[in-house]
């Protein structure tokens, strides 16, 4: 990105990955290389998440298996959190748990009440290569546990259980996108 310009200005809109996407439910790898092409990935997932209106967005969710995650997400007190981060590890999720509803760029219309903490922090990289803490709290903590677990393979319907899950699950069949791929 160049300083001062609007994130995924200067990107291109990239197909999502929808449920019953392999790379959802596969792990993603390291960043090695913070060059150019990073720059690009992290431009390219900004117009993707800006086009389809979402509040973050992994690279496995546009089809590249690399533990990156864009976000552009309100906290419960209304402040706009932007950024990105490389390589993020996950290193608090604690508070209270709350159930709240959750959906996803990868199951587009649909939501489930999903219980997360309300506190939560990210340490990565920015695609440059500084060291980033990223510390959220309410929805905003909700959008970094939900991007963490897209790049260790997951995604919120694999934590929605019980009659809310099984509901997911119909809904998922249902869905004009879906391939038949409920939650794992």
């Amino acid at each position: 990105m160049r300083h001062g310009s609007i994130p995924g200005a200067h990107g291109r809109v990239r197909p999502l990955s929808l449920l019953g996407d392999p790379v959802l439910h596969t792990r993603c790898e390291d960043v090695t290389d913070f060059g150019p092409e990073l720059a690009r990935l992290v431009e390219d997932m900004f117009a993707t998440m800006y086009a389809a209106q979402g509040v973050g967005l992994a690279a496995n969710q546009v089809g590249e298996p690399l533990r990156v995650f864009v976000y552009d997400c309100p906290d419960d007190e209304d402040v706009r959190h932007l950024g990105h981060v490389v390589n993020p590890r996950l290193v608090e999720a604690d508070g209270i748990v709350l159930r709240g509803p959750e959906g996803c760029l990868s199951l587009p219309g649909l939501e489930a009440g999903t219980e997360r903490h309300d506190h939560a922090v990210v340490e990565g990289f920015t695609m440059t290569g500084e060291p980033i803490t990223v510390h959220g709290t309410g929805f905003f903590a909700r959008c970094l546990q939900h991007e963490a677990d897209h790049l260790e393979g997951t995604v919120y319907a694999d934590r929605v259980t019980g009659w809310r899950g099984r509901r997911l699950t119909r809904q998922v069949a249902r869905a004009s996108w879906s391939r038949g791929a409920g939650p794992a």
